[in-house]
């Protein structure tokens, strides 16, 4: 009743029953409602909305308008809780930012809290909030449990943060994704296509993935005499259709999870790994495009897409690709050199693309850390860099991705990236030059990026720099209306390569062969944009979770590290467990980038805190 009040109030609606008469009185008695005339509004004083507590800090949710939420600080809270209802009281600020504090929880629904004791007090595992509470007696330090947000009582004891298998369930749980393990749905028996499907089996197809990989989205032919590329993507909109069980979870996993320890996909096993993955050897249903190249020009000269039925020939690793590549060729068989005899040209065809390419896009030099564990604990960290083998598969893919945006037209599932603002470059610019980078604004965005990357290159700090580019950029998310993708350079992208693990590649394809949209694709849009952000946040905190757990086995150890932070003092691994964070305690405004040795001096499994001291 409370939000409908508030709500209606917000909205000037002042058609209200008998009762919620009653409860406005008692809030103009407490000054919180003010009445004008025969009307109501909300004291000035006061801000009503929901409350959403992230990790560091908490937004007040305005209930009509989301340019008006307020960030609060969690010292702030007075025990309110996520998705509570609350009034918060605008606090002074003289920089002129909006502050406020919680002052009373107007409507808190019982809900479960994930905590851990220490010193016998409960703080939360995701904000690390204490909550005063007489029920942790029964516990000893780092016991981890669930409980209730009223009365702090029990609901499920679930372990010790000295056991390291309870990393995965914080923050499957944190990042609410536990349901994954829980639900199981039975897909259909494979039933024959009654459409038409072309037939391509006797084309020989390749995908080319990382080792591990189980679920293969995609595979290639290149015809080279006709300068013929053909991109065959797994046909899951074929599987799992629009509205069915399958479909309403997929929507909401929205993407497949990897973790160094497992995949939880975003479809059934049956699907991802058996049905819909372009499996070796097997007839497989596929969704094609033939892409006629023109090779002078460097351009897609025409398109066909089509629904066929594939075979692939052989699933390669990056590695051994990326050995072909370099003319060796390790031992072949007749099938591999038929496979090898078109990927050697067309590798020559990616690399003229991708230099083309980047005249309007970037090529940020970045690098992934493959976490590898044993018994959930570290052992060590691979870095993964783009080689030759991933740039080739990249340019295909790309081709396909914005055919299928320019087939889309309008209107349809895009993945944009907007350019950033000049507040942004010029922030950029004032941050490259305080490292010595000489860098000035130029006529337009790409050619100052373009000439930041230049001038880094100088100074051999070109990885650096490009974490400062990529820092300043907007984060990449999907619309149905296409805005463009500045990160790549392209006037009109969409994701259409990946429906095993993306929801968004499923509803393009879709769209495509129903020439449909769907009613609700804004809320889809934004839904799986959301998912992809906390997906991300989720990995992250795991990942963190398993340095500290490797930082407190090894405190009084020396690693080498970069400062990233001066503001906090924050420095990341640089050598052995490459990516893993500290604080510097002994932090005396060293530059930043500069490189340091450090000692690990404290590491706190709950918060991921790892504390290092510069020697």
């Amino acid at each position: 009743m409370l939000k409908d009040i508030f709500t209606k109030i917000e909205k000037k609606i002042f058609d209200f029953s008998q009762d919620e008469k009653r409860v406005i009185n008692s809030y103009i008695k407490d000054e919180i409602i003010i009445k004008v005339g025969e009307d109501f509004e909300i004291n000035s004083k006061y801000k009503i909305g929901i409350l959403k507590i992230d990790k560091n800090f908490a937004i007040l949710e305005d209930l009509l308008n989301p340019i008006k939420n307020i960030k609060i600080e969690l010292d702030y809270l007075n025990g309110a809780f996520n998705n509570d209802l609350v009034l918060a009281k605008r606090v002074f600020n003289p920089r002129s930012k909006i502050k406020a504090k919680v002052t009373k929880v107007l409507d808190g629904k019982k809900a479960e809290i994930l905590v851990y004791v220490e010193d016998s007090s409960f703080f939360t595992l995701k904000e690390n909030i204490e909550l005063a509470s007489k029920n942790t007696k029964t516990y000893k330090n780092g016991d981890v449990l669930i409980i209730d947000n009223k009365e702090f009582k029990e609901i499920k004891f679930i372990g010790n943060l000295d056991e390291p298998k309870i990393d995965e369930f914080i923050s499957l749980y944190i990042y609410e994704e536990l349901y994954r393990d829980e639900q199981k749905i039975e897909v259909d028996e494979f039933i024959e296509d009654e459409n038409q499907r072309v037939d391509l089996r006797e084309l020989p197809f390749c995908t080319i993935d990382p080792n591990s990989a189980k679920d293969h989205d995609d595979a290639i032919y290149f015809d080279e005499k006709d300068s013929t590329l053909f991109v065959a993507i797994a046909d899951v909109s074929y599987f799992v259709k629009e509205g069915s069980s399958l479909d309403t979870l997929a929507y909401k996993k929205s993407s497949t999870i990897y973790l160094p320890t497992r995949t939880l996909p975003m479809l059934p096993s049956i699907l991802s790994e058996n049905l819909c993955s372009l499996k070796e050897g097997i007839d497989r249903y596929a969704y094609v495009f033939k892409l006629k190249l023109d090779l002078k020009n460097l351009k897609v000269k025409s398109s066909e897409l089509f629904t066929a039925i594939i075979k692939n020939h052989r699933n390669f690793s990056y590695g051994r690709i990326d050995r072909v590549l370099e003319n060796n060729f390790d031992q072949y068989n007749e099938n591999e050199k038929r496979i090898f005899d078109y990927l050697l040209p067309l590798y020559e065809v990616t690399k003229k693309l991708r230099k083309d390419r980047l005249k309007k896009g970037y090529d940020f030099r970045s690098q992934e850390n493959r976490l590898k564990l044993k018994n959930q604990l570290l052992q060590s960290v691979e870095i993964e860099k783009s080689t030759a083998s991933h740039q080739l598969i990249e340019e295909c893919m790309l081709l396909a991705n914005i055919e299928a945006s320019k087939k889309v037209g309008t209107l349809g599932i895009f993945r944009v990236h907007e350019e950033p603002n000049f507040k942004a470059l010029s922030k950029l610019i004032d941050d490259v030059n305080i490292l010595g980078v000489k860098a000035k604004i130029k006529d337009d965005v790409h050619q100052t990026i373009a000439h930041i990357q230049e001038e880094a290159d100088k100074l051999l700090l070109r990885e650096e720099i490009d974490e400062l580019i990529i820092q300043s950029l907007t984060q990449a998310k999907y619309s149905s209306k296409n805005l463009g993708h500045f990160g790549l350079g392209f006037k009109s992208y969409s994701h259409f390569t990946s429906p095993i693990r993306r929801y968004s590649d499923l509803i393009l394809h879709r769209i495509l062969k129903s020439k449909k949209l769907p009613k609700e694709i804004d809320d889809i849009c934004t839904h799986i944009s959301e998912q992809e952000r906390n997906i991300d946040k989720l990995v992250w905190d795991f990942e963190d979770r398993t340095y500290a757990r490797w930082a407190k086995d090894n405190i009084g150890n020396e690693i080498r590290v970069k400062i990233v932070d001066v503001e906090r003092a924050k420095a990341v691994c640089i050598d052995k467990m490459f990516g893993l964070k500290v604080v510097i305690e002994n932090y005396k405004g060293q530059k930043l980038f500069s490189k340091h040795k450090v000692k690990i001096v404290s590491s706190n499994l709950a918060t991921k805190i790892i504390v290092a001291k510069i020697l």
